[in-house]
């Protein structure tokens, strides 16, 4: 029973708002990581930063699902994400029929960075989904569980339900609810953010929405709908937030069947974590100059490197357009979300092949700078078949990212042709024509001064190419370059200003392949 229930809810998060099965990727043949444990398809992470027992802080903690335990495991690190230990295993205090009920699916976990309710400071609280399914193993129910822990996750106890839906998936009247997301508001209030399937008499496939609560998750207020299209096609489905530095929230989600790209992640800002506008706004979709965007799964995470502004990053399942189909890039901007958004190869390179594979992606920043990501990858033995996610594994990774590299295929093209080609920084290059190729890149600095701005290309034919450099219009003289395996670093000091600056890489004399430009540091 407990083999067929898990597969069973496998198909049920798929149905409640992920790619359909055409949409599924070729598999991918290796992956790059360690693995942590078997796992399905949701990780969330937390770093400890609020304990009273101040050696306590810095503990990082993951809740995932893993088919062969029952409730959901809780991992634990005190290395900083270098190695892992099983903590504990939280089960339904709930229902207690085990063979119907388990609290496993879409876990999400937070530490309270002020006192809620009852909760004080310093108090974890995790949330996820207790499927139900009737003595043929087919799904009737779902209740959007949370729990809190006052001792670092050693122990758990219920503290109440968010939302409760039911119905089977592939039923037209199917009133699911899924994926859990909580944040705490700066006066302690705790929201939760949810999708649910429980209005389609009005019209609505699927729509997102939250719930606040006022005692610390024990009871939740009315339900206030944050994205809803009309027309009962489209599915705006798990919806994830991240604290911004300005006070403001950012929050992204997918758009399943919507009206251009489907599984398209889109964002969008509020200043109390409540308004997002008009539910029928879909927001800005997320995608770089180039025509790279992410779908799919999305998780926001906002990073304090380099400036006050920091960087945001959004993970996915996959991706459109130039973008890796697998979902092994990293989307980020440096100006809070605003403007175009960039690439970076992810740290842990997953293997895909099934459906479940990066369902959700969790980033945090290390001590040493580098950047720790921790996913779900199909596999070897489950890459081959896109409906065995329960075959998974946990895979981490940590890496320093360049924050300062743009990669050529997600700049503007004019007469230039992006090349899929997996030694490069991103896996892709582009090739300029001679004379008339160009680059455009809208890069945001957050100071005024002079940068030194790094080109990295190759010729493409056996003539030698040297391409030329504009910055917000003015033509820089081109300087020797050294070569190395056939790829040059010409670098040229460009006066750039605080905001938005337009870099301009010009073909040259012949045509030349590039890969990225790299901002220095300004003086």
């Amino acid at each position: 029973m407990l083999e067929r229930f898990a597969l069973i809810c496998s198909l049920v998060v798929f149905t409640g708002g992920f790619p359909a099965l055409a949409d599924v990727v070729p598999g991918f043949d290796t992956s790059e990581g360690t693995k942590l444990t078997d796992g399905q398809g949701y990780v969330s992470l937390v770093r400890l930063e609020h304990q009273s027992r101040k050696s306590a802080n810095g503990r990082v903690l993951i809740a995932l699902e893993r088919p062969d335990l029952t409730g959901i495991p809780l991992y634990e690190s005190l290395d900083d994400g270098d190695s892992w230990h099983l903590v504990t295993n939280v089960t339904d205090q709930v229902f207690h029929d085990l063979k119907r009920c388990q609290f496993r699916y879409q876990p999400n976990i937070i530490e309270l960075a002020r006192d809620s309710g009852p909760l004080k400071k310093g108090s974890l609280l995790l949330s996820g989904n207790t499927a139900c399914a009737d003595a043929d193993g087919h799904l009737t129910e779902e209740h959007l569980q949370t729990y809190a822990s006052t001792d670092l996750g050693r122990s758990w106890s219920y503290r109440g339900t968010i939302v409760d839906g039911g119905g089977r998936p592939e039923a037209k009247d199917n009133h699911g609810v899924w994926e859990p997301n909580l944040v705490v508001l700066n006066d302690g209030r705790i929201v939760a953010y949810y999708s649910t399937e429980q209005h389609k008499a009005q019209g609505y496939n699927q729509f997102l929405a939250h719930k606040i609560s006022t005692d610390g998750g024990s009871t939740w207020g009315s339900e206030v709908a944050d994205s809803a299209v009309s027309g009962g096609v489209e599915r705006p489905g798990m919806a994830t937030v991240a604290a911004l530095p300005d006070r403001r929230y950012a929050y992204t989600y997918e758009d399943i069947d919507g009206p251009d790209n489907n599984g398209q992640i889109y964002i969008k800002f509020s200043r109390d974590g409540l308004d997002w506008g008009s539910p029928a706004d879909r927001g800005w979709p997320i995608q770089s100059l180039g025509g790279a965007w992410p779908a799919a799964c999305p998780m926001v995470t906002w990073l304090p490197i380099g400036s006050p502004n920091g960087v945001l990053i959004v993970s996915a399942e996959r991706a459109g357009g130039t973008g890796d189909a697998g979902g092994r890039a990293l989307y980020w901007n440096k100006d809070l979300g605003r403007g175009p958004w960039w690439q970076v190869r992810a740290p842990v390179q997953k293997r895909t092949g099934n459906m479940g594979a990066g369902w959700t992606q969790a980033v945090m920043l290390k001590h040493d700078g580098r950047v720790l990501h921790i996913t779900s990858s199909s596999s070897a033995t489950s890459a081959a078949d896109n409906m065995d996610s329960g075959k998974n594994v946990i895979l981490f990774a940590a890496e320093k990212l360049a924050f300062n590299r743009y990669e050529a295929e997600d700049a503007t093209r004019h007469d230039a042709a992006f090349i899929r080609d997996d030694k490069m920084s991103n896996r892709g290059r582009v090739r300029m024509a001679a004379a008339t190729g160009r680059l455009d890149f809208d890069i945001y600095v957050d100071k005024a001064g002079t940068y030194p701005v790094t080109v990295r290309f190759t010729a493409a034919t056996l003539q030698p190419a040297t391409p030329g450099l504009r910055v917000n219009g003015a033509t820089l003289a081109p300087v020797a370059v050294p070569v190395s395996d056939g790829w040059s670093d010409m670098t040229i000091s460009a006066p750039l200003t605080a905001g938005y600056n337009k870099i301009t890489v010009l073909g040259g004399q012949q045509p030349a392949d590039v890969d990225y430009i790299e901002l220095g540091e300004g003086k």
